[in-house]
């Protein structure tokens, strides 16, 4: 099957990761995948947020860079209807984002079967960080982009929901949730290289993967730290980068446990597993509801006990008190919950049922294929 795959990447944690490796394990099944989207962002590396797009956003106004957006829409729909004139592909696979609607275009000008990927509403998203002038444009158009795809796959079933409440059919909807390569994140890789360089060889490591931003409840770990540190020489690898940073460290600081919080900065995606292996207690402090993040996949696959919320999507992924532990409130709130629920993590010795089988990229590779035939 000849796979024409389009994408715009936007400023998100984890979209370059799953574009790619979607990608490569299409290619591993046998099938032809021909890319189009931008290059300027194919070599980020992990915990960065770099981009046109992002920068477009920084430096503009809400309303002009979302004009530029819509005109990048028109430019991106030109490309792909040249790429399917010359491919002449089986279907086109597009990875769904904010005012993009070539790929709807292309199914209606064209006929090509329009299989489209949906991690997040992203109207609703950008509309409720503030960062959204065109709103009723934006909820108008994305509803259309979802409604016109052959098949739709969602994340998770929260956000399966979201599509159904917008008009997509059942029978379109098929949720693939995110995946893992377990050949490069698995329990055997040795965390000691990264416990040597910070230091942490008889420490209780807690960590963290990702861009640094306010929502992901960080702060709420570092408030728990210095109650943690009483009993135990706990310490938390924040691995990646991003705004909240600054504030996280000062945060730590005025807590007294500066020397017990450690910022990677950005580094590469190749090294990522060798600093979760570093990790006795992967967390997952804050998640929005309609997410299926991707560190609890990696973290689960390298048999690392996690922490996450007790919500809905996480429930999809984790079974509490089996292949991790569920907290009851969300940071932000209190961070009482949280900081018992390290606590208990700790006394059971990280103690969680090793998980035998986790998805992959080529079970969800398959699974796309499989509807073709359906």
């Amino acid at each position: 099957m000849k796979i024409l795959y389009h994408h715009r990447i936007a400023a998100r944690d984890g979209m370059d990761v799953h574009k790619s490796e979607l990608i490569k394990a299409f290619r591993a099944l046998g099938h032809e995948v021909v890319e189009v989207g931008p290059s300027a962002q194919q070599k980020a590396k992990f915990g960065d947020n770099g981009g046109l797009v992002d920068l477009v956003r920084r430096l503009l106004p809400g309303f002009a860079s979302e004009l530029l957006e819509i005109l990048y829409d028109h430019h991106a729909y030109r490309r792909l209807k040249a790429a399917y004139l010359r491919e002449k592909p089986d279907i086109l696979y597009e990875r769904h984002n904010l005012f993009l609607s070539a790929g709807k275009r292309l199914k209606e000008t064209c006929g090509v079967p329009f299989y489209l990927e949906v991690n997040a509403p992203l109207a609703e998203e950008r509309e409720k960080s503030g960062g959204l002038s065109l709103k009723r444009f934006a909820h108008n158009q994305e509803g259309a982009v979802w409604r016109a795809a052959d098949r739709i796959f969602p994340v998770t079933r929260v956000l399966a929901r979201y599509l159904t409440a917008k008009g997509v059919e059942e029978s379109r909807i098929e949720v693939i949730p995110n995946a893992v390569d377990p050949e490069v994140f698995h329990a055997e890789i040795d965390g000691g290289p990264v416990r040597k360089q910070y230091g942490l060889e008889d420490a209780v490591v807690l960590g963290f993967t990702g861009f640094i931003r306010d929502w992901h409840g960080l702060d709420q770990v570092i408030d728990a730290l210095p109650d943690l540190a009483k009993e135990k020489n706990v310490h938390f690898l924040v691995v990646g980068d991003g705004p909240a940073r600054a504030a996280l460290e000062a945060q730590a600081a005025e807590r007294g446990v500066a020397g017990r919080v450690h910022f990677t900065g950005i580094i590469s995606r190749q090294d990522i597993p060798g600093y979760i292996a570093a990790f006795d207690i992967a967390l997952q402090p804050a998640v929005t509801p309609y997410a299926s993040p991707l560190k609890l996949f990696e973290s689960l696959a390298m048999g690392k006990m996690v922490l996450a919320p007790d919500e809905e999507n996480i429930r999809e992924v984790i079974e509490d008190g089996v292949n991790g532990v569920l907290f009851g409130e969300q940071p932000g709130h209190t961070n009482d919950a949280l900081r018992k629920t390290i606590c208990q993590a700790i006394d059971r010795n990280y103690s969680v049922r090793p998980v035998e089988l986790i998805r992959t990229w080529h079970d969800n590779a398959k699974q796309v294929a499989a509807t073709k035939e359906r």
